[in-house]
């Protein structure tokens, strides 16, 4: 069994494939020194203070990548998501997408929720329009769009339908299909299958690496779980208890197998889990 690795060096793809993935640097992320402070009020003086969020990030992720924030509650994976969706402004360093600093939100990364965020007076299909029709799209041609992602997300015939006739998961996989309508380079996922069931989330889980192999995105996944983490990742970005930093990068030594096999039923795979909770705890 080969050991968890931590090249915070290398920065790209684990198998060196580039297939299907953009042969320049135009759409590499980079984090450069990044850190970010709240405000909080201190105890009952009526004074104020500021809470280190997350402090002095620095990675590069190259186009195509699947890579997992992995880390303790209010260790600034969600956070660190936001500013790169360009929701939230660093306090120090820069998040460049190319050569271009992150300023406000772009029209080519687009955000998964975890609770959905589905319009309930809308159709499926409306919901999935609705990106393209904020975008001034002609109606047929969303409507074209809007029928290839709902094949894609394997929900073909339930788009008349609306998002309180549809289970937890279909209402998940209308929130990744609106999010792919805009064919972004980037998607960011905030614990996307943290609210369903145990059955759904490895489903959901499964489709979705074969989403991600047909259309080649850069994702920014947050997840809590260890198993989600060696599943779905190219690398994972292991954080340490706030203030929030990046304190190792791990290859996933599953890459080069999740997409042809169930990794989690390898012998190896409750090993590199145990592994991965051990430098989680190492990292308090």
């Amino acid at each position: 069994m080969a050991p968890l690795q931590s090249p915070e060096a290398n920065t790209s793809r684990r198998d060196g494939s580039n297939a299907g993935i953009p042969s320049d640097a135009d759409h590499t992320l980079v984090f450069n020194h990044v850190s970010k402070f709240f405000g909080v009020r201190k105890g009952g003086q009526g004074g104020a203070g500021m809470m280190v969020a997350l402090k002095d990030v620095s990675a590069k992720v190259q186009p195509g990548e699947f890579i997992t924030l992995l880390g303790p509650s209010g260790c600034g994976k969600t956070t660190l998501l936001r500013m790169t969706a360009g929701l939230l402004r660093p306090d120090e360093g820069t998040i460049t997408i190319g050569n271009t600093p992150v300023r406000e939100p772009r029209k080519d990364a687009c955000m998964v929720f975890q609770n959905f965020g589905l319009l309930p007076w809308r159709t499926v299909a409306n919901n999935i329009e609705f990106p393209l029709e904020l975008d001034g799209v002609p109606k047929r041609e969303r409507a074209e769009r809007a029928k290839h992602f709902l094949n894609l997300v394997g929900l073909s015939s339930f788009g008349d339908h609306y998002p309180h006739e549809l289970s937890g998961g279909m209402q998940q996989r209308v929130g990744i299909a609106r999010a792919m309508m805009r064919e972004p380079i980037l998607i960011f996922m905030d614990e996307p299958f943290g609210a369903l069931d145990a059955q759904t989330r490895e489903q959901l889980q499964e489709d979705f690496l074969k989403i991600w192999q047909q259309t080649r995105m850069t994702v920014l996944f947050v997840t809590h779980s260890i198993d989600e983490a060696l599943l779905l990742s190219d690398r994972i970005f292991v954080f340490s208890a706030r203030p929030g930093r990046l304190s190792t990068i791990i290859e996933s030594p599953l890459a080069s197998s999740r997409l042809s096999e169930d990794v989690r039923t390898r012998p190896e795979f409750s090993a590199y889990r145990a592994k991965l909770r051990k430098l989680l705890q190492d990292a308090h």
